[in-house]
Order: structure tokens, then C-alpha cells, then sequence
């Protein structure tokens, strides 16, 4: 592995020097799904030279496609692995020791760390997920619900799923968490979010906020297609009036085009979490911004989160079809016992595992957090998480 890493950081550093903008490969970081390189341009190097020059690189590496991003002071080169592993949810759950209250769970961030969102946030209140067929949205979806419903109990979240192509949510349906078995007709849905902007009218009125009440819309844009006017004024007045009341709202749909959703995403949607999408304009509507490179994500969970104009790749958590079912399972052993039950999701033999996912544990040695050079390259290790609040 080090060998290919020290290869493709010469294989950069040949392609900038060839085209008359030199510049350093400096460090990296390995993570499930790529690797990142760090560049340091030379002095006087145009930073949008280097970004043209992304077709270039991946020619030189044979990889599929680079995407070149800035992030402060640093440029990264941003290019896929050969060997992809997956993040698995439970086993990601194995390194948290405890996930603040009412957040949820997304993945593991550009630098190895664990990732969450914490819905109470005035920065995060509601989310878009978008992204083409294949890209994850859907699972990423299920991802957070299934870790929202692990980590709180009922007290604190209840949740709402909304499935009109029958198929995203039918799996959850025996969590206890559910407000009303899986929402799949049009008509129902309008009744269910009638009931919520009432719910959110009494809230506002009464000074309440509690329990957070988290709505899942799988294929939102197909939703307000057959919704009509109706379906666009709830959504509408949920999203702009409903975090106060503790009514959160996160949309899926693979249709990130002005037309299909402009009428809510104008209203409030501050997070925006990105999947491979099909151009650049379908991009920058999506994130709300321009420039993300989304277009060249990696599809399968390979995900931008946007928020604030700042932009973090991150690779989502996954839990298959059975997983799911003996989450669901234990959740409602948990909640029929009499007994409190721990909240901890950590298997009898639990491993540590690396940050940056490619393994099941930890170096040698390794020992509290800390970080090793490895060659040019960075490895981030350690139980720590990144919260976005």
C-alpha cells in the first residue's frame, strides 16, 4: 500500500511539473473509499491551473475520475482507491462510546473521524439528500434513522417515515419510534403533515420543542409532483417554522432540479448532503453552491455534506437488509423489557477500528490517539467524532 501511495504522490507531483504549475505532495490521508493527497503549489502557481488539470491526473493514475478541491490553506487531490471498503454501521457504532443526544449518525468524515449531525442545531434543522440512482441517498437515509432510534429513546425522538415508491422504508417498520406505520400513499402523506404543521401551530403556542419529531421523505421531488400545490404549502411552512417546535425534515430525491424541488429547498434547508449527481448544474443545485466537484463523487455512499459554504466529504455508514432487521429487533426487546437496557452497540468481542476504515484495528503501538507519518502520508487514528452543530 505504501508503495502505490508513494507512486501516485510522484505520479501528481509529474502531471503539475509537466504543465508548468509545480507543486508538493505534502501528506494525505487514507480513507474507505479514496485517498486524499495534500498539495502545496509552488509560489506564483495559479490554484484554477491545477484544477483543470484533474482529467490529466487521472489519466496518469488510471483512475476513473479526480476531484481537486480547496479547503483553506491546503489543496487536495482527492483520488479513488483500487480496493473500496465499506463502513459498517454497527461497526462504527463500536468506536463511539457515547452519541450526543437527538444526532445522527452519517459516517466517516474526509479525515477518518466519525461524523454526526445534531438536529436541535439552529445550523442544521432540516437536510436534502441528494443524489442519482445508485448513489446511496436512500440507504444513507436508513443509516440515520436506524442510528437515531439506537441512540434515543422515545422521549426524546419519534420519527416519521415517508416512503412513496413503497421500497426505501419498508424495512423499519417495526421501530418503536414511529409516530404511524410507513406513510406510502400521496393522499396520507397530506393528511400526516397537515396534522404535524397543527402539531408545530400547538408547539410554537405552548413553548415546546420536545420529543424532536424527525421526518423522512424518500423521493420528496416525486412527493410534490403528485401533491400538487397541497403537499408544496406544508412542506413549505414545516420547513420554515418547524425547528423551533422541534420538527425536523430530511428530503431524499434524485431529481435536484429547480423545477422538481426549487419551492422548498428556497425555504430552509442549511445542510445539504450531496451524492453523485449527473452534471456539474445539477451540483450546484443541489448543494446550493458551485464548485463542489459532486459530479465526480464515486456513488455508493460517497457523499459531500454542505453547509455554511463548507464543504466535507464523507463515506455514509451501511447496514444491510438483516442488519437492519436485528436492529430493529433489539430495539423493540429493549423497549418491551422492564429492565433499562444499556444503549451501547458494541458486539461481545468488539475490535477497535481504524479511523480511517481500511482495517479492523489498530497498529501496534498505536496506543491513545495520536497520528503517525507513514512515508508522505498521514494515517489519523483514534475514538474521537466530528460533530457538525
Amino acid at each position: 500500500m505504501q508503495e502505490v501511495l508513494e507512486y501516485q504522490a510522484d505520479q501528481i507531483e509529474l502531471v503539475l511539473q509537466s504543465h508548468r504549475v509545480p507543486g508538493y505532495v505534502t501528506g494525505g490521508v487514507v480513507t474507505p473509499r479514496w485517498v486524499r493527497f495534500q498539495v502545496m503549489p509552488s509560489l506564483g502557481a495559479r490554484i484554477s491551473s491545477i484544477v483543470k488539470l484533474s482529467e490529466e491526473i487521472a489519466l496518469s493514475l488510471g483512475a476513473g475520475a479526480v476531484r481537486i478541491s480547496r479547503h483553506g490553506a491546503n489543496l487536495h487531490v482527492e483520488v479513488p482507491r483500487s480496493d473500496p471498503k465499506a463502513v459498517n454501521l454497527l461497526t462504527l457504532c463500536q468506536r463511539l462510546p457515547d452519541v450526543p443526544k437527538q444526532s445522527t449518525l452519517l459516517g466517516l468524515d474526509e479525515a477518518g473521524l466519525p461524523l454526526l449531525l445534531r438536529l436541535p442545531s439552529p445550523e442544521v434543522a432540516h437536510v436534502l439528500v441528494a443524489g442519482t440512482t445508485g448513489s446511496g441517498k436512500t440507504a444513507l437515509a436508513r443509516t440515520m434513522v436506524l442510528s437515531l432510534a439506537m441512540h434515543n429513546r422515545l422521549g426524546e425522538v419519534q420519527l416519521v417515515l415517508i416512503d412513496p415508491k413503497g421500497s426505501g422504508f419498508g424495512a423499519l417498520s417495526s421501530l418503536p419510534h414511529l409516530l404511524r406505520p410507513v406513510i406510502r400513499e400521496t393522499h396520507q402523506a397530506i393528511f400526516l403533515l397537515g396534522e404535524l404543521v397543527e402539531e408545530m401551530v400547538r408547539r410554537d403556542r405552548e413553548g415546546i420543542s420536545e420529543p424532536r419529531i424527525v421526518i423522512f421523505i424518500d423521493e420528496v421531488a416525486d412527493l410534490l409532483d403528485q401533491g400538487g400545490n397541497a403537499m408544496s404549502r406544508l412542506l413549505t411552512r414545516l420547513t420554515q417554522r418547524g425547528r423551533s417546535a422541534g420538527l425536523h425534515i430530511i428530503a431524499c430525491t434524485q431529481k435536484p432540479l429547480v423545477a422538481s424541488i426549487g419551492s422548498i429547498t428556497r425555504s430552509n434547508f442549511p445542510v445539504r448532503l450531496v451524492g453523485s449527481v449527473a452534471s456539474a448544474d445539477d451540483a450546484r443545485v443541489a448543494a446550493g453552491i458551485g464548485g463542489t466537484g459532486a459530479e465526480k463523487l464515486l456513488g455508493r455512499g460517497d457523499f459531500l455534506l454542505v453547509t455554511k459554504g463548507q464543504v466535507i466529504r464523507f463515506q455514509a455508514a451501511y447496514a444491510g437488509k438483516q442488519e437492519m432487521e436485528q436492529i430493529c429487533a433489539r430495539i423493540c426487546a429493549r423497549m418491551q423489557g422492564s429492565a433499562r437496557r444499556s444503549r451501547r452497540w458494541l458486539a461481545e468481542e468488539a475490535t477497535a477500528l481504524a479511523a480511517t476504515g481500511t482495517d479492523g484495528s489498530l497498529p501496534a503501538g498505536c496506543g491513545p490517539p495520536n497520528s503517525t507519518r507513514v512515508g508522505r502520508l498521514k494515517a489519523f487514528f483514534g475514538t474521537q467524532l466530528r460533530l457538525v452543530k
